[in-house]
């Protein structure tokens, strides 16, 4: 196996069993990240950002798969179970994941999912209504982001 490949699986397996700080150490000093919810982070805001998600995640299970890996890029497949906390309801919440690596370590990583059918599921009728609008997406971006600033500030972590 790839040794990118093998750090894939190493932080993909961290996130089974909530293991932030096995995650945090996978990424690269510089490293940024974005998803359809978390816009824009630099370490401190992704490293902070998997801390928050493993630790409110109390019923989140994934599976992952299709890593692929070689010198400088990789992607990898994964799906993730689990309660929203703003509503309550279940999600199942399909991800494609896609990475670059410096000094054997994630540089910038990319996830992808269909928003839309994850508002439907996390946001019920609002979703099903405006999740395919920028308007629902901006603010669920912007709840995110202060989600998680109040998170970083409350642990004396700065940066976005």
């Amino acid at each position: 196996m790839h040794p990118n490949a093998q750090l894939l699986h190493t932080f993909y397996s961290a996130f089974q069993r909530r293991d932030a700080e096995t995650m945090a150490s996978c990424y690269h000093p510089e490293a940024e990240f974005s998803d359809e919810a978390f816009v824009g982070l630099r370490h401190g805001g992704v490293t902070s950002m998997w801390r928050m998600l493993c630790e409110r995640g109390k019923d989140l299970t994934l599976e992952f798969r299709d890593i692929q890996a070689d010198d400088r890029t990789g992607r990898a497949h994964w799906e993730a179970h689990y309660t929203f906390s703003t509503t309550g309801r279940k999600v199942h919440n399909i991800i494609d994941g896609e990475f670059e690596f410096r000094d054997g370590k994630i540089l910038r990583h990319r996830d992808r999912f269909d928003f839309h059918r994850w508002s439907r599921q996390a946001l019920g009728p609002a979703g099903l209504l405006l999740g395919w609008t920028p308007l629902l997406k901006n603010k669920v971006q912007a709840t995110a982001r202060a989600s998680l600033d109040k998170f970083m500030s409350e642990r004396g972590v700065s940066g976005p």
